[in-house]
């Protein structure tokens, strides 16, 4: 859906990435343009370093283009969304500094901005890295809708950052000041953290998960994959396996550990996600493995693969949506040869199955209990 931001810097023509003219969810809301407006209306100098973190669609870093921005994002959409819709609007790309939250921040920052993720270990994380760049006359400013900001998002700025306080609500969004405190005693980063998977999962019980900040459940094994890990496929042979949104890369690293001849790929458009499942992968096996960060399968070669695990996600930040889940079945049934399997985990509600039968012909059910379902469908 593209649609029009108004701001004080002008209007921009915004889209999510990928493009899709049935999707009804803007690039961008009030959230965005209630920070866009305070900078304005508060004459915030941002004549020096601007950093902007977490902003999902590019909102932010296109309106804020001519002051040279650094964005700094987990999402390789949200990364993509942002290269589009600097060039819809006329910026050069080249002026904006595309970061991941995998890279090194700035060294010094004078402004910045933080969209607040739906995370708050992501929050912490990135708060803990930034924190060395920001001195006593940074800007900071927070934004979120109202049902994403908590007190405890108050007090990880609090405790990382410096005082902090909030605004009034407008159109169901609120705005976070902080002031920095450079000589704030702050903990350790707890991020990435590592924990023993429990017994009765398969190959990986007993082993070592690494989780980077946001990725789901980093603390523990939650109950999907862990029914997952006990109905995976048995191992075939030198075939190539994708972990299609790996997460931490427990089900890849299953597989690997079962069936060592296997090549297995784990993808997802989290960059915290790939490097966890490479850390995962690395501290439990050895054999053949690629790591990607991308928009699925997209940049998977049709017809190479053998077999794809997915557990796919039904939420767009706070949106409940099937469109993930839906590019991701069209995409493994593009990857997979003749006679391929995609292997499906969902709550029992979404109706995965219709979907596969409608995409793949087929779709046969391989277990299930109250929550949970897991679908087998066959590319022809």
């Amino acid at each position: 859906m593209n649609d029009r931001m108004t701001t004080p810097w002008g209007e921009y023509a915004l889209a999510r990435f990928p493009e899709d003219p049935r999707d009804r969810l803007r690039a961008w809301d009030a959230a965005d343009t209630y920070l866009l407006r305070h900078l304005a209306e508060s004459g915030t100098p941002l004549t020096g370093s601007v950093v902007v973190v977490g902003d999902r669609w590019g909102a932010l870093t296109t309106a804020l283009s001519a002051h040279r921005p650094t964005q700094i994002t987990d999402s390789f959409l949200g990364q993509e969304a942002t290269r589009a819709n600097l060039a819809r609007a006329g910026a050069e790309e080249a002026g904006v500094r595309l970061l991941t939250t995998q890279d090194a921040p700035p060294g010094r920052i004078d402004v910045l901005l933080v969209r607040v993720p739906k995370s708050l270990a992501l929050l912490e994380d990135q708060l803990h890295r930034l924190a060395p760049g920001v001195h006593e006359g940074t800007v900071v400013v927070g934004t979120g809708m109202v049902k994403e900001i908590h007190t405890s998002t108050l007090h990880l700025f609090e405790r990382i950052i410096g005082p902090t306080r909030t605004s009034l609500a407008e159109k169901k969004a609120r705005l976070i000041f902080c002031t920095p405190y450079p000589g704030i005693a702050r903990e350790a980063n707890p991020w990435p953290y590592s924990y023993r998977l429990p017994d009765g999962v398969g190959p990986v019980s007993g082993r070592t998960v690494v989780n980077h900040a946001g990725v789901f459940c980093a603390d523990r094994l939650d109950v999907g994959t862990r029914f997952f890990l006990q109905h995976l496929p048995r191992s075939r042979g030198p075939e190539r396996v994708a972990d299609l949104g790996c997460g931490n890369g427990v089900l890849g690293t299953a597989v690997a550990l079962a069936d060592p001849e296997a090549e297995v790929l784990f993808v997802d458009e989290s960059y915290q996600a790939v490097a966890s499942a490479e850390a995962t992968y690395r501290a439990n096996a050895d054999g053949r493995a690629e790591f990607l960060v991308g928009d699925g399968l997209a940049d998977v070669p049709a017809g190479s693969l053998d077999l794809v695990l997915n557990n796919p996600p039904f939420h767009s930040h706070m949106a409940t949506t099937d469109t993930t889940a839906w590019r991701m079945f069209t995409g493994a049934r593009r990857a997979l040869r003749p006679g391929g399997e995609l292997w499906v985990i969902g709550n029992r509600h979404l109706g995965y199955h219709l979907k596969l039968r409608r995409l793949f012909g087929n779709s046969e059910l391989v277990a299930g209990d109250a929550k949970f379902v897991i679908l087998r469908a066959v590319r022809k």
